[in-house]
């Protein structure tokens, strides 16, 4: 049952979806406190356990102590509800690259009671709107770089009325900062109830009508209180890198609540390219990186240039499934831990990881604390280890869509079904098959995409590569590969050969991949994501 809310504006407690279509909630060991307002967990209450002098924040050449971010979003948050009139749930979307700014302001907000909406800086205002409009959303902080598609989204909407920017450099020269800095460093957040909502999570790669994830005050930690103690054990003297947008649940979780909830420093990039996460790492002796496998890939390759990536203690890959030339490599050449994991908008952060003490290769892991998953078919019956089937889940997370009838396709019998084919093994490892639409059907066989790319992988003459599945008379489906050579190879025939043979002596001969395409660059995501859908409507066309 939802207790009481501190929300005088109800829109997102009113679309909630109705609790017969929840999952199961599995909240024992999870217990918070009727009010509870997160970041004030994140900052104010950091400062009162004694880490106000711990670095919080880096960015934009300037380390930031929690005392500095208590105060700064308390300026923040006062300037919101005083100068432009936020009310407990209203929604406010915030649109900025990676910085210390973005997460003042998304931490302002979230003690003024309101309903943030993160989004990424290269939507487009027709993107905009379309979340503009599925969460009625009249306030929008922008930093004042990157304002213009925000300002002509607002231009046609009947829900945004403001369009406040704020300074995403260190220099505090914009509207917003200028009104804060006059403000007092002590704000009198609202009191808000664990079970309220505080983030909205735009599904990513959506088209037509956005999904919007909804996540109450106590999700926040608990992805924190879960994952990040459990599997990272952090500790106060950690440093965060990484280069998942905060848009993104993966990156907000990994880059910000993460290390505020332990008194650690997270370090924040507007450009995340792989050598300037090197830089970071050796600049700040960084311990924690979350990043994609094509970036630890780069890493990897810049090792063999004298790059020194010794601070690391472990590094986190989710976004694309890890392949295990990979896994095995980082572990050779840097003697630590690579964690593979599976994460989604919908449960907010990761609920199947590998552990420092239990990891394997070509492995996504076990549940995480407090969650619970199983392989199951199409009637919801658990099928036996060994057997590609859908993956459920559930825990102290789980899938909220706001106002949409595709609750009903996410959650079934109160499991979360993600959408992907996975394997549960003899030892209780889980290991990614491929996403349920992504099954490659071949002549009567089930391939799976990731291990035709595991395999490829292995091969010198292989930089990257996607697999998809394309059409054919005979065989109803087959097997194409779209590679990026190494530097210095030949994207003839003969490499065409060589890379089947290879395949062909690595897994079961009858996943080679009968197309091979060789192309400069695979089309990625922000986060590093192969958007493996291009490929496939590239055929098609």
């Amino acid at each position: 049952m939802l207790g009481p809310s501190a929300h005088v504006d109800t829109f997102t407690r009113d679309n909630l979806p109705p609790q017969d279509e929840w999952p199961d909630f599995r909240l024992d060991g999870f217990d918070y406190p009727d009010r509870l307002n997160a970041a004030v967990e994140l900052t104010d209450r950091m400062v009162e356990k004694g880490f106000g002098d711990n670095t919080a924040l880096i960015g934009n050449g300037r380390r930031r102590t929690y005392k500095e971010l208590s105060d700064w979003t308390n300026r923040l948050a006062h300037a919101l509800v005083d100068n432009y009139g936020l009310k407990p749930g209203n929604r406010v979307l915030i649109r900025s690259a990676n910085n210390p700014a973005m997460v003042a302001c998304w931490l302002a907000a979230t003690k003024a009671g309101a309903v943030v909406v993160n989004t990424m800086p290269m939507l487009r205002a027709g993107e905009l709107a379309k979340i503009v409009d599925k969460a009625e959303i009249a306030l929008a902080l922008c930093d004042t770089r990157i304002k213009d598609e925000l300002v002509a989204c607002a231009k046609e909407s009947r829900f945004l009325e403001q369009v406040v920017g704020f300074d995403g450099t260190a220099n505090h020269d914009a509207e917003l900062d200028r009104i804060a800095l006059d403000k007092p460093v002590r704000f009198e957040a609202v009191q808000t109830c664990r079970d309220d909502v505080a983030l909205l999570g735009f599904t990513s790669g959506t088209t037509g009508v956005p999904k919007a994830t909804m996540h109450f005050h106590r999700d926040l930690l608990i992805i924190a209180d879960a994952y990040a103690k459990e599997v990272l054990k952090v500790v106060p003297e950690d440093v965060f890198v990484g280069s998942p947008p905060l848009a993104f649940t993966f990156g907000l979780g990994g880059l910000a609540i993460f290390p505020l909830r332990f008194g650690a420093a997270a370090t924040l990039l507007e450009h995340a390219t792989p050598p300037n996460m090197i830089e970071i790492i050796e600049k700040y002796r960084a311990t924690v990186s979350f990043t994609a496998p094509t970036a630890y890939r780069a890493m990897l390759k810049a090792m063999d240039e004298g790059a020194d990536l010794s601070s690391l203690r472990v590094a986190v890959s989710a976004g694309e499934t890890l392949p295990a030339p990979v896994f095995e490599e980082w572990t050779e050449k840097t003697g630590k831990p690579i964690l593979d994991g599976i994460g989604a908008t919908e449960m907010l952060h990761i609920f199947i990881s590998n552990r420092f003490e239990d990891r394997r290769a070509g492995s996504t892991g076990k549940p995480v604390g407090g969650y619970e998953a199983r392989v199951v078919d199409d009637a919801m019956r658990e099928v036996p280890r060994g057997t590609v089937g859908k993956l459920a889940v559930r825990g102290p997370t789980g899938c909220r869509y706001m106002a949409d009838d595709r609750q009903r396709d996410y959650v079934r019998d109160g499991w979360n079904l993600t959408g992907d084919a996975f394997v549960q093994d003899e030892d209780g490892f889980f290991h990614f098959a491929a996403r349920s639409d992504d099954m490659i059907v071949s002549a009567g066989y089930n391939i799976a995409g990731p291990e035709v790319e595991a395999a490829l992988l292995s091969h010198d003459d292989v930089a990257e590569c996607a697999v998809i599945g394309v059409s054919d008379g005979e065989r109803g489906q087959i097997v194409e590969a779209h590679v990026v050579l190494a530097a210095g190879v030949a994207a003839d025939a003969l490499t065409v050969k060589r890379l089947q043979d290879h395949v062909k002596a690595t897994i079961a001969p009858y996943k080679y991949p009968r197309s091979v395409k060789f192309i400069d660059a695979l089309p990625k995501t922000q986060t590093g994501k192969i958007q493996r859908f291009r490929l496939r409507a590239e055929k098609a066309n």
